[in-house]
């Protein structure tokens, strides 16, 4: 029943802020959490690719407090461990992480996301048991240490109509081209700088709400 309930409020999900510190303009990760649940995001996804688990297990926890509040859904980057330790909603894991199939094992109540960059990936992610499988990176972007690698608006359309699970996309979005992901069918657009590094997080979760559930495709 755990399960059940974190993927109803996942189908509602339309913004997806994921976190980066550095990228913040010199805000902390608290700081951006209250700003996107004040502009009404119902999950955010706790990522810092440089940080100690230790470090990561600590805001976790802070964050797990301050998600129930505001009844959003929260996912883990990359760490099953501290997902379940702190008991978060879900993870995400990334092409050189766990793999979804040994994640689903140890877990029946967490949401399970999977990175893929191409269809091949996409496709063994859903036959291994993920919820949900991001597409990207879609633009160049600054979160990724290859940065001129990215799959493009196509790639949404083409690995999305094949899918049957739910998927997000991720990569160098942001308001001025959230337009084109859109258009290639995307429902559920996840972003960092996109967000953390606007001047009013809080408007500009708000925009992008806006912007996604006014498309013809959402919902």
């Amino acid at each position: 029943m755990i399960k059940k309930a974190r993927l109803e409020k996942f189908k509602n999900v339309d913004i997806y802020p994921v976190t980066c510190q550095e990228l913040s303009k010199g805000r902390t990760n608290l700081e951006v959490l209250d700003a996107v649940l004040a502009g009404g995001a119902k999950i955010i996804q706790l990522r810092e690719k440089d940080w100690s688990k230790k470090e990561i297990y600590d805001l976790a926890i802070e964050f797990k407090k301050r998600t129930i509040l505001n009844n959003a859904l929260l996912i883990i980057n990359d760490y099953l461990d501290i997902a379940l330790a702190v008991q978060a909603d879900g993870v995400h894991l990334g092409q050189d992480d766990l793999p979804v199939s040994a994640a689903r094992k140890i877990t029946d109540d967490l949401i399970i996301g999977a990175s893929s960059h191409n269809i091949q990936e996409a496709l063994q992610a859903e036959k291994d048991g993920a919820d949900y499988i991001n597409i990207g990176p879609v633009f160049p972007t600054k979160t990724k240490k290859n940065a001129g690698t990215f799959v493009g608006t196509g790639a949404i359309t083409k690995i999305g109509e094949k899918l049957k699970t739910p998927f997000t996309t991720m990569g160098g979005i942001n308001k001025d081209n959230i337009h084109l992901v859109l258009e290639a069918g995307a429902q559920r657009v996840a972003m960092v700088t996109g967000i953390n590094r606007a001047q009013d997080m809080v408007d500009r979760v708000r925009t992008l709400k806006k912007i996604i559930r006014d498309s013809k495709d959402w919902g």
